[in-house]
């Protein structure tokens, strides 16, 4: 079994979506479950987690609408107002959503991200969804990790889980030995809580596709060294796949995205990590009812 940790669905209206730019025209459409399913299926990935892609309470509703419609989707990421305080109100009208597992907030867009998870509020709302069980997914750019890091040490008491391995620059990797080493000492520390999960995902968008959608070997290579640092930080049981689909598709094709992963799957991790990677760890952390697999204690 593999499932797909990071796809993202959405009908389009360009007021809802204000980091879809209009360079980003191959985004600029509905993305829906048929859009993904017979790509995703070809590359053997046979079940997804949908995770927001909006700020609003009526994405959490539109994906759990969608989770309810189509049996692939086995677990849904959502958003809410985390330093609302009327989150525990918001969370018991979706107390019977048995496909929501966790919430996520677009962190790298604050233009004060410190101010944000630093807040009183903002730390009562992420110490409510973990008493709850409900992951939280912790989306933030390589520079932010610092503050991402302390953040992640105050709520131990369920998983975190940091999208898209960290998303260091890899469109600078050849240009500054600094950005690596600083990303992978931030990836160790954070890596050092039991607690926090890890998607390996999202890294061919932080290459350089703006002007020449594809990837370079030396990107690959980039990646695949990502990778390989992740690994040895979070171990094979704490490591999860992710497409990043449709976003993926500003750099690369879904196919190509798997590819990386089954490459480097196959050459770094035994039988037993390579399910761990593709679903047990998946299921073990979002608590996915996954039939196609044996439960994972």
């Amino acid at each position: 079994m593999k499932i797909d940790t990071h796809q993202h669905f959405w009908r389009y209206q360009p007021d809802e979506f204000p980091w879809i730019s209009e360079s980003m025209s191959v985004l600029r459409r509905d993305r829906l479950p048929h859009d993904s399913q017979s790509v995703t299926e070809a590359c053997g990935v046979n079940a997804v987690v949908a995770v927001q892609a909006r700020g609003s309470l009526k994405e959490t509703d539109f994906l759990l609408q969608l989770a309810a419609h189509e049996p692939r989707i086995l677990g849904v990421v959502g958003w809410v107002d985390l330093a609302s305080d009327k989150l525990s109100e918001q969370l018991e009208k979706w107390a019977g959503a048995s496909a929501l597992r966790g919430f996520r907030h677009i962190l790298q867009d604050e233009p004060d991200i410190a101010a944000l998870i630093e807040s009183p509020a903002f730390n009562r709302g992420v110490s409510l969804l973990q008493k709850r069980q409900l992951v939280y997914d912790v989306l933030v750019f390589g520079h932010q990790l610092p503050d991402a890091g302390d953040f992640c040490r105050r709520h131990a008491a369920h998983w975190l889980v940091l999208d898209h391995v960290g998303k260091p620059a890899v469109r600078d990797w050849g240009r500054s030995t600094q950005v690596g080493e600083e990303w992978s000492a931030c990836i160790r520390e954070i890596a050092s809580m039991p607690h926090v999960m890890c998607k390996l995902s999202g890294l061919v968008t932080e290459a350089h596709w703006q002007n020449n959608p594809g990837l370079k070997p030396a990107d690959e290579r980039t990646i695949h060294s990502c990778f390989d640092l992740a690994l040895d930080a979070f171990g094979p049981e704490r490591l999860m796949f992710g497409s990043d689909w449709p976003v993926c598709e500003l750099a690369v094709d879904y196919s190509s995205v798997h590819s990386i992963a089954q490459t480097w799957a196959t050459a770094r991790l035994s039988e037993s990590e390579q399910y761990a990677f593709w679903a047990g760890n998946a299921i073990r952390c979002y608590g996915l009812y996954a039939p196609m697999s044996e439960p994972v204690i």
